[in-house]
């Protein structure tokens, strides 16, 4: 399965649409983002379980050389002294603290608990905005050092998106709508408490942020997410304001970013958050290890709501703790304080299909990372025949089928027919070649 990025699209998004030398560096990220959801669906890669003679969760770190073949080349195995590039060092050591996290605190071997090899690709493209976790590996970018500086730099970011390795191999929990914001959660959650384990932080101590060292100093913000304070993480010119709600009162029903993945997760972590913030001490040894039950227990389901998480937390909390446990009454103030005591919340828009035949296509795109969103209508007339051919028979055929399964951090494209035909949601890695680079040529 290939994973999004950390930056949500809706910031690629909103930097690939301004008037600044930016714009086409965050464009190329995008069309690097499509392209590589194809590729690795194409691919065989498998787990990798630790090789003869390794050690469990066996770290190697490629060079892509700012080439998009990965992996590249090997530049650092496990065990061997540190080279001279930052970034090699930076991945080699995230790799080792998440794993050593999971390891010490929750007895898990390595990502897939069965001791899987964890490999990296640093150098990614030029100026690449992004760093994702697909088919069994981490891949990183360099950023554009404009607004973002290299990916390898936080420790968060780089735990975030092995937990989503954690998540894939555990609950498979649907990246879609609810399930898909939990999945995010989730990755910032435990991206969030191994940065704490490394720095033996109380949750009193810790920030609360995940991908502070990735903005530039240009950037008038803290972080890409605020934990203990959604909607507070940034408010730049170029970024715009940081759009996460922090109650089920401002929960957003959108199609774009696969249902509000990267959105509505703010939710669930202001909830873990305030959870472990009111329990005291640390975090990893208190509220953690219940949300770790849930994740890897045999109760939750792929498309779990918010209100059935929290159900399962507070249930989890009590079989770990009891029923009176400060522990225990911080799960339920976190879950409270969002507006989740028992209240289950909006549920996932269905989008509703027709039969095409109008002459024009509005293309959506949302999601990613940095949750964008990027927009541009179509005149069909206008296309090269062949093309034209090509759109109208995919939405032909796309439109009895349920959407495929979204990846976290990859982009999804919402496609309407005018004046009054159908819409369809499709992920990215779901798109034909010719359509994908039909849709990237548009909206670039």
């Amino acid at each position: 399965m290939t994973y999004p990025g950390i930056i949500p699209p809706y910031l690629l998004d909103q930097l690939a649409s301004l008037d600044d030398p930016i714009s086409g560096t965050a464009a190329d990220t995008l069309r690097h983002d499509q392209l590589r959801a194809q590729r690795f669906r194409q691919a065989t890669a498998r787990p990798s379980p630790a090789a003869p003679g390794r050690s469990p969760g066996a770290r190697t770190i490629h060079d892509a050389q700012h080439g998009t073949t990965l992996p590249g080349v090997v530049v650092r195995r496990e065990g061997e002294p540190a080279t001279s590039d930052d970034a090699v060092t930076e991945a080699y050591d995230g790799f080792g603290a998440t794993r050593d996290y999971f390891r010490t605190v929750h007895g898990r071997d390595s990502i897939d608990g069965r001791g899987m090899a964890l490999i990296g690709t640093v150098h990614y493209g030029k100026s690449y905005d992004n760093a994702f976790w697909g088919d069994h590996q981490m891949v990183f970018g360099d950023g554009d050092g404009v607004i973002f500086e290299r990916f390898t730099r936080s420790l968060d970011v780089i735990a975030h998106e092995l937990t989503h390795g954690v998540t894939e191999s555990t609950a498979a929990l649907v990246y879609e709508g609810q399930a898909g914001a939990l999945n995010e959660s989730i990755s910032d959650v435990f991206g969030s408490l191994v940065k704490q384990y490394q720095l033996q932080q109380s949750a009193d101590q810790a920030d609360w942020l995940v991908g502070a060292d990735l903005l530039s100093a240009t950037v008038k913000g803290r972080a890409l997410r605020d934990l203990l304070r959604p909607g507070t993480a940034y408010d730049d010119p170029r970024l715009g304001r940081d759009p996460q709600p922090d109650h089920m009162d401002g929960f957003i029903t959108t199609d774009d970013d696969n249902g509000g993945a990267h959105l509505n997760s703010g939710i669930p972590n202001r909830a873990f958050a305030v959870a472990a913030t009111t329990a005291g001490g640390r975090a990893w040894e208190t509220v953690g290890p219940v949300w770790y039950d849930v994740l890897t227990g045999d109760q939750i389901q792929a498309r779990c709501d918010f209100a059935t998480f929290a159900q399962l937390t507070r249930a989890a909390a009590v079989a770990r703790y009891g029923a009176d446990h400060p522990v225990t009454r911080a799960v339920e103030q976190g879950w409270a304080t969002v507006g989740l005591a028992g209240d289950a919340g909006p549920a996932h828009p269905v989008p509703q299909r027709t039969t095409p035949g109008q002459t024009t296509v509005t293309i959506r795109r949302s999601g990613g990372l940095a949750g964008t969103t990027r927009e541009v209508t179509v005149d069909v007339a206008d296309l090269p025949p062949a093309l034209a051919t090509e759109l109208t028979g995919y939405l032909q055929q796309a439109r009895p089928q349920e959407p495929a399964a979204a990846r976290p951090d990859a982009f999804s494209y919402q496609l309407t027919w005018h004046p009054d035909g159908p819409d369809l949601r499709v992920p990215e890695h779901d798109l034909p070649d010719p359509v994908r680079q039909l849709i990237s040529d548009a909206l670039g």
